[in-house]
């Protein structure tokens, strides 16, 4: 894990006029807030997590298994995510659900 994630402890999107914007605040071990800033997403953030989504489910895509209609949705629409978003917060905005 990224070390500098360690002291993340609050995540929050809000609305910034019209621009999706993620609060991040970092706290102590002990909960104290160090720092809190608005970030935007980048393309490399929500690649490095579509990446990670497709990898977790690379074993259903074996050739000696068949997979459902829904996961080969799913799995598409991860690799869809750039292509299909003008923006990495509307791509995040819009991540799709693994079927269950």
């Amino acid at each position: 894990m990224d070390s500098s994630l360690d002291d993340l402890c609050d995540t929050e999107d809000t609305m910034e006029g019209d621009q999706l914007m993620r609060r991040v605040v970092k706290c102590a071990s002990d909960g104290s807030i160090i720092s809190e800033y608005y970030d935007e997403l980048t393309w490399v953030q929500v690649r490095t997590a579509r990446d990670k989504a497709l990898t977790e489910t690379d074993w259903r895509a074996v050739k000696d298994r068949t997979m459902s209609q829904a996961w080969k949705d799913y799995r598409t629409a991860l690799r869809d995510l750039p292509q299909d978003h003008a923006s990495a917060n509307d791509a995040a905005d819009n991540w799709p659900e693994p079927p269950e």
